[in-house]
């Protein structure tokens, strides 16, 4: 169904873009909002430390593997009717974690949130590439993933509050009321592009799938875009998910506060990376690569700095890893400026897919992996693990960037032979699609 026409970056995209960007938001608090319930969710429903472990590794592996199906998906039925979609999908799961009283009934209730988590980001990407300008779009896309990634901060304080005072029932039903309002700004504000109310794809076939996906990861600049997600992400990721914590209070023998600073410092970095990234991507888009592989080296180096410090690390040193960790999430987003300007729109949320399961697959196997090496040098089932033994887990993260570098080192070759520079620097300055 088509529409009058809206100019690229006036006002109804900002409007778009800001119902969008709280339903990212959202999303992320809901994804975020069993942090702080830990303690309370143990106590309701009688967990032991692996099962309530298991709702933030479900959660994650659902996010991971909806990627592509969402993404053929938007490419079919476009991004507001998957983004309403994934918000009815949150509001119910939420309400039904809300009233669970079985650790089987939260589980299953966990898992939908996250299905209805991977339902949101794609689909802004999407609004974002239809409503603005290219030249715009690596700035505003880098603005979303910091503001939206605000929504975990923004779940620690009000949550702790609302549980103290209100319970988990009502706690979770407040947050999962929001929905109803989001729906209804999706439905009055939101359209798929400034001249489509809808943007409706070719019908999901076999073979529309499968030549779709193969057609996305035969480009170079998808499979580099893949590898720059997979390579600048899982670090940061590994450390604010499970293991920075313990890392930093029995790796390197900090206070639980001073190690709660510093992993606050990380979503710091996160904030103030974003934009500037954004700024330099839009003005150099041939030097995309170069920016993650240079952020991606200075991560490996101060990691190395830390690893190899006799006794704990200063705090100084402590101070710049949370930073340069810091700076691979929004180098990890420059991966999808590379599936917009190596896709036709209409797979262009199929390549993005593809793109965004790469951190989050590299993630949940350093996740895994550090697990596995702090079990294996520690005696018995002691969970008192030794410095020793964090110096043997969090070097599990050089075979990731050794495999992850040498594949950005072989697809940018590849990308840039099918590229052409002149005109990728001539179609952003100019406004125009690339």
């Amino acid at each position: 169904m088509t529409s009058a026409s809206s100019p690229l970056g006036g006002r109804r995209a900002w409007s778009v873009w800001a119902v969008a960007l709280a339903v990212y938001f959202v999303a992320v608090f809901h994804r975020s909002s069993l942090a702080v319930a830990g303690i309370a969710a143990t106590e309701r429903f009688d967990l032991s430390a692996a099962q309530l472990a298991t709702f933030t590794m479900l959660q994650l592996l659902v996010y991971a593997a909806m990627q592509v199906p969402v993404g053929l998906l938007v490419d079919r039925f476009g991004p507001k009717a998957v983004m309403l979609l994934g918000t009815v999908l949150l509001t119910g799961a939420q309400a039904g974690f809300a009233l669970a009283e079985s650790y089987p009934a939260a589980v299953a209730a966990r898992v939908v949130v996250g299905i209805g988590d991977a339902l949101t980001f794609i689909c802004v990407l999407r609004l974002v590439s239809r409503w603005f300008e290219p030249r715009r779009v690596p700035l505003i896309t880098q603005v979303t993933g910091t503001l939206g990634q605000a929504g975990a901060v923004a779940a620690a304080v009000p949550m702790t509050i609302a549980l103290r005072e209100f319970g988990w029932t009502g706690t979770y039903l407040a947050a999962a009321s929001v929905g109803i309002a989001l729906v209804a700004a999706l439905l009055l504000v939101v359209r798929d592009a400034p001249s489509q109310r809808r943007e409706v794809g070719a019908r999901l076939s076999l073979g529309v799938v499968r030549s779709s996906l193969a057609a996305s990861w035969a480009h170079p600049g998808t499979r580099l875009g893949f590898w720059m997600h997979f390579t600048s992400q899982f670090s940061a990721t590994t450390l604010s998910l499970l293991w920075g914590y313990p890392f930093l209070v029995q790796g390197e023998g900090l206070s639980e506060a001073t190690a709660g600073v510093l992993l606050t410092l990380i979503v710091v970095a996160i904030m103030y990376a974003g934009p500037l990234l954004g700024l330099l991507v839009g003005r150099h888009p041939w030097h995309r690569s170069s920016m993650v592989l240079v952020i991606v080296w200075s991560i490996v180096l101060v990691w190395t700095a830390v690893l190899a410090w006799p006794g704990q690390a200063p705090l100084w040193l402590l101070v710049l890893l949370t930073q340069v960790v810091g700076l691979g999430g929004p180098a990890s987003m420059i991966g999808f400026d590379m599936a917009r300007t190596s896709n036709p729109a209409e797979r262009l949320a199929s390549a993005t897919g593809i793109i965004n399961q790469a951190g989050f697959v590299a993630s949940l196997i350093l996740v895994v992996t550090v697990g596995l090496i702090l079990d294996w040098r520690t005696p018995g089932a002691s969970t008192d693990y030794s410095p020793e033994a964090f110096r043997w887990a969090m070097s599990a993260q050089y075979v990731l960037w050794a495999v992850g570098l040498l594949q950005i080192w072989r697809w940018r070759r590849r990308a840039r032979r099918v590229i052409d520079r002149s005109t990728l620097e001539a179609g952003v300055a100019n406004g125009q699609a690339t």
